[in-house]
């Protein structure tokens, strides 16, 4: 894991190096990393407690212990670990001296998150029903190291696609891989916080690897069915220096 997603292959640095130069380019602190991290928590267990998730989890039967009944995972577990205090306190995880810590950063989880895409005509032919649209997709790219930044390259390309103007778009899902490329990106994008990540995102949720791009869509459309919104945009970090967006239209 460390090696195939936790690992910047181009400069031999862990991805939370990456983030270190984030928080220093883009002037965030310890405290702005960290106040956005229990904001993501706050956001989870709000949707957790009123239900929020419901529409979006799928139910899953996990084998028990040796000698124990299975148990039935219908919740995200990483949301119960908050403890803003501690968070606080936690000592710098890639840098002496450094604001990216163990609790500013995304958790390492298992999960997983499907969807099925097909076309208008297909799913007519089917008598599918219909969740959402895709109507825009883009993808940029920079140097390795600036990967923290590479969605807000991508999501103007997507919007642009889409044919439509960031002030309509409702909601926003950007990945927390780290509490600094949300915050990096909702600066340089003019994003408004309480359009972005509404539900909480990776930090508080988990980051299973190669499960995000999925999970934070269909969490998208659920944020746009609470807010009765009807555009959304998701924007996640690839790998390589790269990123991904996508605008859906709910219907």
């Amino acid at each position: 894991m460390m090696k195939d997603g936790l690992w910047d292959v181009y400069n031999d640095c862990g991805m939370g190096v990456c983030a270190e130069l984030c928080a220093e380019q883009h002037g965030f602190s310890r405290e702005d990393q960290d106040n956005f991290a229990i904001q993501s928590y706050e956001r989870a267990i709000s949707a957790q407690e009123s239900g929020a998730f419901k529409w979006e989890i799928v139910p899953v039967e996990v084998p028990g212990a040796k000698g124990k009944p299975p148990v039935i995972v219908e919740k995200d577990e990483g949301i119960d670990k908050l403890d803003a205090a501690k968070l606080r306190k936690l000592r710098p995880a890639f840098k002496e001296g450094g604001t990216v810590t163990a609790g500013n950063a995304s958790s390492i989880s298992d999960g997983a998150a499907a969807l099925v895409l097909v076309s208008g005509a297909k799913a007519l032919q089917l008598g599918l029903h219909v969740i959402g649209r895709l109507i825009g997709a883009g993808d940029a790219a920079q140097n390795p190291e600036l990967f923290t930044t590479s969605p807000a390259l991508a999501i103007p390309k997507a919007l642009e696609r889409a044919g439509i103007e960031p002030s309509v778009v409702d909601c926003y899902e950007v990945n927390e891989a780290f509490a600094v490329v949300a915050l990096a990106n909702q600066k340089i994008l003019g994003l408004k916080s309480e359009k972005v990540n509404i539900h909480g995102g990776a930090v508080s949720l988990g980051h299973p690897l190669g499960c995000s791009g999925a999970r934070i869509i269909v969490t998208l459309l659920g944020a746009l069915r609470q807010r009765k919104g009807k555009y959304g945009v998701a924007g996640v970090c690839n790998g390589g220096g790269g990123a991904s967006a996508v605008v859906v239209e709910l219907l």
